[in-house]
């Protein structure tokens, strides 16, 4: 988990270090669609409105914490969750060592993010202005959709830094004030 220190863009605070999960998941394999958000809790807090394909956002991580206990009441034995922030690196990684599961940079075809702007050398490309539906783009190799780009998605813990060791079953901190977010916008 973190960065290597020769990592373009890298922040201070991305020590790479080991982690062990000793605790099965289970992982959604796209972010949840503004369909579902809406069958589940009457509402589309959404930017995008009308775009039930697309992934919810501007939600809050309380918003989503509802959302969680909603589905637990209508499927109890589910115990849905957010992923901590270990877990949630561990899939986007999808058994890789590279900076994104795709390679060492990506492109607009691959992921939804800002084409004028693109990561290191990659070359610029398509700018959407929008999110995409879900599905809309390659999976990364475990078959899970748009893990980089398109939405900032919420983690269970709060962030952290990240040690400079070895951790197991690694989760942020119970008392920093801001939840982890990950993937992008």
């Amino acid at each position: 988990m973190g960065s290597p220190e020769n990592e373009a863009e890298r922040e201070e605070d991305e020590a790479q270090h080991f982690v062990t999960l000793t605790q099965g998941f289970w992982l959604a394999d796209s972010a949840c669609t503004q369909a579902l958000w809406l069958a589940v809790m009457k509402n589309n807090p959404s930017r995008f409105v009308g775009e039930h394909g697309n992934p919810v956002e501007q939600v809050s991580w309380d918003n989503v914490q509802q959302f969680i206990q909603a589905i637990d009441t209508q499927i109890p034995d589910l115990q849905a969750h957010l992923p901590t922030e270990a877990e949630w690196e561990y899939t986007y990684r999808a058994g890789s060592t590279t900076l994104f599961s795709f390679d060492e940079t990506i492109t607009p075809e691959q992921v939804n993010y800002h084409g004028n702007y693109p990561y290191t050398a990659a070359l610029t490309g398509i700018y959407r202005e929008r999110t995409v539906p879900v599905k809309s783009l390659p999976p990364n190799p475990w078959g899970l959709y748009e893990m980089h780009g398109n939405v900032w998605e919420w983690c269970a813990d709060r962030y952290t830094a990240c040690p400079s060791f070895a951790v197991v079953d690694q989760s942020g901190s119970i008392t920093k004030e801001y939840r982890s977010l990950r993937g992008g916008s």
